[in-house]
């Protein structure tokens, strides 16, 4: 029995050398690829019979793998994309093994042919102009607060600014108010400092006026 053959030193370098050291991953990932094997290793060890400490890597069996993740899918009730995500950790350690130890790369390849279920995309969702009244109409707008609200949410809804991507994000400050007035910053985080001035009044009309707002799209004034 080589010593590349034990199935626990491997997932101990996997989690401290090539998840810490080498990818640097984030501390919550960490703590998934851990709850994964966490609860891998005791379900192989009760199939094989054996302690989990006198696992081999063979032992992480493909087939094995397809009861496991079968039991996620039916005895812990988890969703599509939780059982895909438990298998990417599992194809993850499978490759980190196959590149270090050549003469597990059959098993590796075994490993990897256990494929991902396709899931629904999430839809993306908008708000209906009468949702989007009912938002807007929210904020009680004879308060300071209430203004200041009313006029960041009408800024977002008239210009959309894109906030999705942490590269090109947005932050939008409430400066002052002066006589139905609301002078807004937007600072983004690869243009300069834009204004805006939004007319709060109780007029039919909402309007919006802007000077150069890099990152944004054109008025949508309503």
């Amino acid at each position: 029995m080589t010593e590349t053959s034990k199935l626990g030193p491997w997932v101990r370098r996997f989690l401290l050398e090539h998840l810490v050291g080498e990818r640097n991953l984030a501390r919550n990932t960490q703590r998934s690829y851990r709850d994964t094997l966490a609860l891998l290793i005791p379900f192989i060890a009760d199939k094989v019979h054996k302690q989990v400490d006198q696992l081999d890597v063979g032992h992480l069996s493909a087939e094995y793998v397809r009861q496991f993740l079968q039991y996620l899918e039916e005895t812990r009730r988890c969703s599509m994309a939780t059982r895909n995500q438990r298998l990417s950790v599992i194809h993850a350690l499978g490759h980190f093994i196959g590149q270090r130890a050549p003469e597990h790369i059959e098993w590796c390849g075994q490993i990897q042919s256990v494929p991902f279920k396709r899931t629904a995309k999430t839809s993306i969702t908008y708000l209906e102009k009468p949702e989007m009244d009912a938002l807007l109409a929210a904020p009680d707008r004879s308060s300071e607060q209430g203004r200041r609200n009313y006029t960041l949410l009408l800024f977002l809804y008239n210009t959309g600014p894109v906030l999705t991507k942490r590269r090109n994000s947005a932050w939008v400050t409430f400066v002052s108010h002066h006589h139905g007035w609301t002078i807004l910053q937007c600072r983004s985080a690869v243009r300069a400092i834009s204004c805006a001035c939004v007319r709060c009044g109780r007029t039919r009309r909402r309007s919006l006026v802007i000077w150069s707002l890099g990152e944004l799209q054109p008025n949508r004034s309503s």
